[in-house]
């Protein structure tokens, strides 16, 4: 629902869609406020600045671009304030791509371990987001990526369960959902263009 105005929220959600993806704070705070209806969950898609760690978990059900230590500290000591357990995705840059957020692959395993050191976070996935393709054939492999890392992970950490796998958008949800995805992120399928 980023960018879209609250009114196409309100109406989608009428209509039986439940989860809704904001990439910034402040957006999210002047589109929701303190009207989040009870059966409606809020997440954060986008990358979030460590001095936002307080804002993010009073406004977002979860937050699915956890991506550093530093992020992981901030977001336990808000969290542990506000004596509240906090939903996150580590966020892995599963293109390799320079201008996107996320953990590179060999660096997931040490961020699943701070999250999990973590009193107030729990850690109930992972996120990637695939370099943009004319094909969305040609992002299966991102995606079959972040699948084998999920399995990884349980390999090397059998006590870990990672549930959530959220790849996909609406140019290439179909794709990531025959790799594995368990949410997709189709806000432009839905509310169109931003």
């Amino acid at each position: 629902s980023k960018t879209h105005p609250r009114e196409l929220v309100d109406e989608a959600h009428a209509l039986g869609l439940d989860v809704f993806g904001e990439n910034r704070v402040q957006e999210a705070a002047a589109k929701f406020g303190d009207s989040i209806p009870t059966n409606m969950r809020v997440n954060l898609i986008g990358q979030l600045q460590t001095n936002k760690a307080k804002a993010a978990i009073a406004l977002f059900d979860r937050i699915e671009s956890v991506d550093r230590p530093s992020l992981v500290a901030a977001l336990e000591k808000e969290a542990a304030k506000a004596e509240t357990l906090v939903s996150v995705l580590v966020q892995v840059n599963i293109g390799r791509e320079p201008q996107k957020s996320g953990c590179l692959s060999e660096e997931a395993l040490a961020l699943v371990d701070a999250v999990r050191a973590s009193e107030h976070l729990r850690l109930d996935g992972l996120m990637g987001i695939a370099p943009m393709v004319d094909d969305a054939e040609m992002a299966r492999p991102y995606f079959r990526l972040l699948c084998e890392l999920r399995d990884e992970v349980g390999r090397d950490r059998p006590d870990v369960d990672l549930p959530v796998l959220s790849m996909g958008m609406s140019a290439d949800f179909e794709a990531a959902i025959m790799e594995g995805a368990t949410h997709v992120r189709i806000g432009s399928a839905i509310f169109g263009a931003r």
